[in-house]
């Protein structure tokens, strides 16, 4: 049995990660699952985890990486929901099964902690209510999409929004979640759908996947394009997931009055705040946060694979750059430069 790993490991908020090498692997607990990862995705999650945008972190050092894909090595006690040898999407969003905590993996003189699913490890002791068998027929490297991304921004539209056709609906940052949401949004068959970054291969690829109209928010004031593009009225829907404060305040202020309604899935920094225009509710504009575009993982994951094998889903262009484990920082920095959307790391070498 394996019983040692190398990991990716957060020491001190505001430093790269640390790969540590022979890490011990403990026995598992009631509802844990071990998983030899295969791929990890990379968000922004962990680049506000590094940076220590979450606040205090309690839990260092400890493990990070909460989407990929990967084969059950073993079950602990009463986990029947997956076996050994199946392959399984990781997630942070819970599921079905028991909730159990994350692993604590004893190194040298300290202990590194985890939560109930990280990725950025050659092997995870996972929740069993973390992990879903990955439908046969989508691909690996795909499939840690499935463990944040997609279930996020999917779930963002058909979850929650559930827009009318001919509606007008505008997307605020083109990482993973975004570029998501606007697969699910082009489905609705919408009247105007506006994609709104500060890159200009992400608007080019939005372009591709169905966007109508592109802003570059570098360029012009989004808002006013909005407004313009809209003839004064503002659109029905719009998602934000650019990450920002101002992103989120955009989002709101262009959406129209008597009805629309913005959603944001980002989380900028604990300390800011988001700041609104009270008249404006009163005009009957709405504004909401979302969990995870309230998906259920074990009823969610198959039927988003099924749109995918539909050809609905147009996935391929979404993992912009392979990274080793050892590479992990260089994958973060591409990540915060936004020169990618959505990092795949190789995990087995």
């Amino acid at each position: 049995m394996i019983n040692k790993m190398k990991a990716a490991v957060l020491f001190e908020t505001g430093k790269p990660l640390e790969i540590i090498e022979n890490i011990e692997i403990p026995s598992l607990l009631e509802g844990q699952v071990r998983v030899r990862i295969l791929y990890s995705g990379l968000c922004h999650s962990q680049l506000m985890e590094v940076s220590g945008g979450r606040g205090e972190d309690k839990y260092l050092p400890h493990l990070l990486g909460h989407e990929g894909v990967g084969i059950v090595e073993e079950i602990g006690p009463k986990v029947t929901k997956v076996n050994v040898g199946d392959k399984v999407v990781i997630g942070w969003i819970k599921g079905e099964g028991l909730d159990a905590p994350g692993g604590k993996y004893p190194h040298k003189d300290y202990v590194i902690n985890s939560g109930s699913a990280t990725t950025l490890a050659e092997q995870s002791i996972i929740a069993e209510n973390r992990v879903v068998k990955l439908p046969e027929g989508f691909p690996d490297k795909l499939a840690v999409l499935l463990g944040c991304a997609l279930p996020t921004g999917l779930g963002l539209v058909f979850n929650e929004l559930k827009p009318e056709p001919n509606k007008t609906i505008a997307i605020f940052g083109l990482g993973g979640i975004g570029m998501s949401a606007l697969l699910a949004a082009k489905l609705n068959t919408p009247a105007m759908l506006i994609a709104v970054d500060v890159t200009e291969d992400k608007l080019k690829l939005a372009k591709e996947l169905g966007a109508t109209h592109t802003i570059n928010a570098c360029n012009e004031d989004p808002v006013l394009k909005i407004y313009e593009l809209t003839q004064n009225i503002g659109v029905d829907y719009s998602l934000e997931a650019a990450g920002t404060t101002k992103t989120i305040e955009q989002a709101f202020e262009s959406v129209r009055d008597g009805g629309g309604q913005c959603v944001f899935a980002s989380h900028p920094s604990n300390e800011l705040k988001i700041s609104l225009e009270p008249h404006a509710f009163h005009r009957g504009k709405s504004i909401k946060g979302s969990w995870g575009g309230s998906s259920q993982p074990d009823k969610d994951i198959p039927k988003f694979v099924k749109k995918f094998q539909q050809g609905q889903l147009n996935l391929t262009k979404f993992l912009s750059k392979s990274y080793k484990l050892n590479e992990i920082n260089i994958a973060m920095q591409d990540l915060h430069s936004r020169q990618i959307i959505r990092a795949l790391i190789e995990i087995q070498n």
